[in-house]
């Protein structure tokens, strides 16, 4: 019998500060305002499937995900696309960094995961992306494993997220009420985090208290990144942005993520590079991102890499993605 393939990728996404807009009851119209950095490493997913009885077999390669993730991810594809449950699927899902660590690895394998069973069944390509964003704004939202995330990679590169709610919806697809804008330049993002995740997202974006902290200090931040066009003529803004909402929200002084700054605030001293750094938290992980200061001046972080590992922490070496 012959099978079809199709193969889809997703960059990961960095939230450097946020809001949580939750509440109206349709999960379309939820999500955040804020600001990051989508990755060009992610998660890749390859979908084989045969006609025959409708399952799917998940298969993770590196053993990092939530293959109940990708059996929501087909289940409302199948919702839409009515020979999608005419076959039994496998799919193999391979993720460059780690899960529950503030990567946005569950919007980047939804993503992934519903593209590569479009093309599987040949759909265009356009079309299946923004089928992609839609359902898989829809799996974050109802598993409460992130907010904006989708609609940031929908921007792509250095993004800003100035309205809530998913980028695309209706049976046409046509732009839903999330608006999300991004620039992008190949900017080396250093990626570091303890090996054993601590609180998952969950138990930020649905605590009352926990919400209105950091929607308060995102908004705050987002009064002033909001205005004027968005370039890479915002970036030194957007850092400073960054660690003020770490530490308005009240999210650096959790879990012992000072601790995390700390240690890559060392590990960039050691390198040589504490002048030309900036270290950042990670929303909502036990992670940080050590970028440039200055676009204008270009510096190796390999380096950094070492050091980090003295820390005791795990590390990557990625850069900004493309716009999407």
């Amino acid at each position: 019998m012959t099978a079809v393939l199709g193969r889809g990728t997703c960059g990961g996404h960095v939230t450097l500060l946020f809001t949580v807009e939750d509440m109206d009851e349709d999960p379309i119209k939820q999500g955040s305002l804020g600001a990051g950095l989508c990755m060009n490493d992610g998660a890749e997913a390859i979908a084989r499937g045969e006609l025959g009885d409708y399952s799917l077999e998940v298969k993770l390669l590196d053993g990092n995900g939530d293959s109940k993730m990708f059996q929501h991810v087909l289940d409302l594809l199948s919702e839409e696309i009515s020979a999608i449950s005419d076959y039994s699927w496998e799919i193999a899902i391979r993720n460059k960094l780690p899960s529950s660590q503030g990567f946005g690895m569950s919007a980047a394998g939804a993503i992934a995961a519903a593209s590569a069973f479009q093309r599987a069944l040949g759909l265009p390509h356009e079309e299946s992306l923004r089928r992609s964003l839609a359902i898989a704004h829809l799996v974050e939202r109802q598993n409460s494993t992130g907010l904006g995330d989708v609609t940031a990679l929908a921007a792509g590169g250095v993004e800003r997220r100035l309205s809530p709610g998913s980028p695309y919806s209706g049976a046409d697809l046509l732009n839903g009420p999330g608006h999300s804008e991004g620039w992008t330049e190949s900017i080396p993002v250093v990626l570091a985090w303890r090996a054993n995740p601590g609180r998952h997202t969950s138990e930020y974006i649905d605590d009352n208290d926990w919400k209105q902290s950091i929607t308060e200090a995102g908004r705050k931040q987002m009064d002033q990144l909001s205005d004027g066009p968005w370039d890479n003529s915002r970036w030194g803004e957007l850092l400073n942005s960054a660690e003020a909402f770490s530490k308005q929200s009240g999210l650096s002084d959790d879990a012992s993520r000072s601790e995390l700054v700390e240690k890559g605030k060392n590990a960039s001293l050691r390198a040589g590079l504490d002048s030309d750094t900036s270290v950042l938290l990670c929303m909502l992980g036990e992670s940080i991102a050590i970028v440039p200061r200055e676009l204008s001046k270009e510096i190796s972080l390999e380096n950094l890499l070492s050091e980090l590992t003295e820390e005791g922490l795990d590390v990557t070496l990625t850069k900004v993605g493309p716009l999407s």
